[in-house]
């Protein structure tokens, strides 16, 4: 995939057919707009292109009500490409940015430089000053500039709109099967395997200490996880939270048990896929009390890796 940061930047050859957002999770809503994208260029014979923003707009805009993102720009930026997007495009959000009109922008950019053919939004997505770039003003300049633009339905769960921010609100309640429903894959975090205080080791259950990138974790306690080790999917238990047994912590970790491996991880990246939640974080009295809940959350998970259903789910991922 191409990746352009900055329209400026975009030498664009070939017409495209274009979606432009956030997209932050990507998750339903956000693949049903990527596939029509990419079935309609294929149609046409154009190049599938995203335009995304970086910061989220909010954040520029709103500081004080900006969201935690699912996502990392460069974990976005490759789902887009595992979707079929070819051609992305990264636009820096300034404040700057944002007092351009949405007509100068759909102009300049949209038509004269990306040469879009067909153009394609989110049910309610609006962009530039004012909020005024909607799917109206796209329609009305579609039939003086020569593309054809229209709106994507949107994707509902359990009769709800499917949303970046109620999806956090599952994982901040720990309910990831319903975020894993909502963006159809189980939600997962990565980072860099760092020394922690190796009292895994200890007491027999060695764990790796996730330094994770992603500014959204699910709600403190134990899941049952799968994690990528040389390309191939573990089974795993990860424990978020502050360990209140020993004192707890300034702030919380993320460390995954993986079953059946033995090997050194120390300086990984690794990715932990989050399945199903186990149980809450609670406070023991002591190593052997707490050692006895490990030996039971292993066996839970155990148990719930032996499911046909979960382990079609692994071979998946």
């Amino acid at each position: 995939m191409k990746i352009f940061h900055g329209t400026e930047n975009a030498n664009i050859a070939t017409p495209c057919v274009l979606t432009l957002g956030v997209f932050d999770g990507l998750h339903l809503g956000h693949q049903q707009i990527v596939r029509t994208v990419v079935d309609r260029a294929k149609h046409i014979g154009a190049v599938p292109t995203a335009i995304t923003f970086d910061p989220h707009p909010r954040a520029v805009l709103h500081p004080e009500s900006a969201p935690p993102l699912l996502q990392t720009l460069d974990q976005r930026l490759s789902y887009l490409e595992f979707l079929g997007i070819e051609q992305a495009i990264v636009i820096n959000f300034s404040r700057d940015f944002a007092s351009q009109s949405a007509e100068e922008f759909i102009r300049d950019t949209i038509h004269d430089r990306l040469r879009a053919k067909e153009i394609y939004l989110g049910q309610g997505f609006a962009f530039g000053k004012g909020r005024s770039g909607n799917i109206e003003l796209l329609k009305k300049l579609s039939e003086e500039l020569g593309f054809y633009a229209d709106e994507v339905a949107e994707v509902k769960l359990r009769g709800q709109r499917i949303s970046s921010s109620r999806i956090r609100e599952e994982l901040l309640a720990g309910r990831v099967n319903i975020a894993r429903r909502m963006l159809g894959r189980p939600y997962g975090v990565e980072g860099v395997v760092v020394r922690g205080d190796r009292r895994g080791h200890t007491i027999g259950f060695p764990t790796a200490n996730l330094q994770a990138h992603n500014r959204v974790t699910p709600k403190y306690g134990v899941y049952a996880t799968a994690t990528l080790i040389d390309g191939v999917w573990r089974r795993s238990v990860t424990n978020i939270g502050v360990r209140p047994t020993f004192g707890g912590e300034n702030e919380s970790s993320v460390e995954t048990f993986v079953l059946d491996f033995d090997g050194d991880l120390y300086g990984t990246a690794l990715r932990v896929r989050f399945l199903h939640r186990i149980r809450d974080e609670r406070k023991f009295s002591g190593i052997d009390e707490l050692k006895a809940q490990i030996y039971k959350d292993v066996g839970l998970a155990t148990d719930y890796f032996r499911h046909a259903g979960v382990q079609n789910m692994l071979d998946l991922l």
